[in-house]
């Protein structure tokens, strides 16, 4: 039994490493297979370097620096000279209108009413004067004219009793005159009386104070400031410098976020609330003020404050978005040719619509930001599809060509040095063509839903295109697309066939 044992398992042990070695060869063949069929098939795609169209939002924002500071400051200052005889509120003070800031000695002015009353008084008694002189002439010239009437006294002595009387008339009317004059110099002594008592003239908070009790106030030639007090400082503003270059893109309602020293951990918000057309000029850079309202309810945010402020200019949401390297790429063939790049597609030119994207989708995003009854809705989509029938049927009239394209021929290579006149062209029939295609729906709009209508299909209008060049089936394809927001690493597109997912290149890679 023995030797029959040893003879069954000497083969096994002898079959078990050839078993091994064909396992391997064909682990090792399969693999090489495996990566036979991955080189052939992305041999074509390794030649460029790509990127995916992706769908979702971008932000614009322009950076400036700028002061908060109280939306309104008043200057407090004195109209009267003296010396100021007692300061009622400090820093921080918070005052309410018609509250006593300061005092400045009356004693001047209290002595300037004395003496007034005094010229009143003396003034009243040679009126009093005047009226007995008046009565006696009054008297004298009735008895004089009595007489004469019955010739006993001589016409010169008449004469003279009239005379006598205009002059005691003339006199009351002095003595009158004086007492006004003087009544009225003593009520502008009253007048600075009250003045020397300084008061707020609005509810808020005293930010500086420049006296202090016993200096001499001198209002010679204009009103020196005592007080600087904000108004309100639960609302503030925050005025920006805005580059030239920006300043294109500011508009009131926009919002403001922006960070302060003092506080790095917290981000705050507000809203642009005026643009103003004083330019400043500072070393040949020209910057415009940019007037930000803030809300400074609870008090956190002080006056002085140096802030860095970003305006959202823009903020497009669930959009289709490319790397902005995908823009700048240009074949090689077409850059050593000289001609730029190939001339795209003619639907995509004129900016048609295709199904999933394009300028469908554009409409479709204004529309929905309109706010409309179930009634313009209706109007709309009818609109959108008659505007699509009607494409179909122009690009079938024009042998497959788009309806806002250039005539053939135009956009060849010899013809580049009109391509601005060509697409100012373009974008004229494009115009008055989405006019005619949805007048009806635009008459159905009220006055706000019309004037935000009309700018967005204009900024869809004139709005900037480029081509990019989408990879199918391993070649490059030049697709005209619709240029819109940008970070400054991704820039909206639109059009052109575009969807979320296809391969955008954004350069070629170094063949050895």
């Amino acid at each position: 039994m023995r030797p029959s044992s040893r003879s069954s398992s000497a083969p096994s042990r002898r079959w078990l490493p050839r078993g091994l070695i064909a396992l391997a060869v064909v682990a090792a063949a399969g693999a090489g297979f495996w990566y036979w069929q991955g080189h052939r098939g992305g041999g074509a795609e390794s030649a460029y370097r790509t990127t995916a169209v992706e769908r979702g939002s971008i932000r614009v924002a322009i950076s400036s620096t700028g002061t908060l500071s109280a939306i309104s400051t008043v200057t407090v200052g004195s109209q009267i000279s003296g010396q100021v005889t007692e300061v009622l509120v400090d820093y921080n003070s918070e005052v309410r209108k018609g509250d006593i800031l300061a005092r400045i000695d009356p004693k001047t002015y209290e002595a300037q009413i004395e003496q007034g009353n005094a010229q009143i008084a003396s003034a009243q008694a040679s009126l009093r004067q005047a009226q007995a002189t008046l009565a006696n002439a009054e008297a004298d010239y009735r008895r004089k004219a009595e007489l004469a009437e019955r010739q006993l006294v001589s016409r010169a002595d008449l004469d003279l009793a009239r005379a006598a009387l205009d002059q005691a008339r003339a006199q009351v009317n002095s003595a009158q005159a004086q007492i006004r004059q003087q009544t009225a110099s003593t009520q502008t002594t009253r007048v600075n009386l009250e003045r020397t008592v300084i008061r707020s003239p609005v509810d808020g908070v005293v930010l500086t104070r420049s006296i202090e009790p016993g200096q001499t106030v001198a209002a010679s030639l204009q009103a020196p400031e005592l007080f600087t007090i904000a108004e309100d400082l639960s609302k503030m503003k925050i005025e920006l410098a805005v580059d030239e270059a920006d300043i294109g893109q500011v508009r009131p309602g926009q919002t403001v976020t922006f960070t302060a020293d003092a506080f790095p951990d917290r981000q705050f918000k507000g809203e642009v609330a005026q643009v103003r057309l004083a330019a400043t000029t500072s070393n040949n850079v020209v910057t415009y003020p940019v007037v930000v309202n803030v809300d400074n309810s609870d008090g956190t945010l002080l006056p002085g404050l140096t802030v860095n402020a970003e305006i959202e200019v823009s903020n497009r949401e669930d959009v289709l978005k490319v790397a902005n390297a995908a823009l700048r790429y240009k074949p090689a063939s077409a850059v050593a040719g000289g001609f730029g790049a190939p001339p795209p597609r003619p639907a995509a030119q004129a900016g048609q619509a295709r199904p999933g994207g394009g300028l469908d989708d554009d409409l479709a995003r204004v529309a929905a930001g309109l706010g409309l009854d179930p009634q313009q809705q209706a109007a709309f989509d009818a609109a959108l599809k008659a505007q699509r029938e009607r494409q179909e049927a122009r690009r079938a009239g024009n042998g497959g060509q788009g309806g806002f394209g250039p005539p053939p021929g135009m956009m060849m290579p010899g013809n580049n040095a009109n391509a601005a006149a060509i697409q100012a062209q373009v974008r004229q029939r494009m115009a008055a063509r989405m006019k005619e295609d949805f007048a009806a729906f635009r008459d159905s709009l009220d006055e706000a839903q019309r004037k935000q209508w009309d700018a967005a299909l204009a900024a869809l209008v004139n709005a900037k295109r480029s081509t990019l060049y989408k990879l199918v089936g391993g070649k490059p394809q030049p697709v005209m697309v619709r240029i819109g927001a940008s970070d400054g690493s991704s820039t909206e597109v639109s059009g052109g066939g575009l969807a979320e997912g296809d391969l955008v290149i954004t350069g070629e890679r170094s063949r050895e």
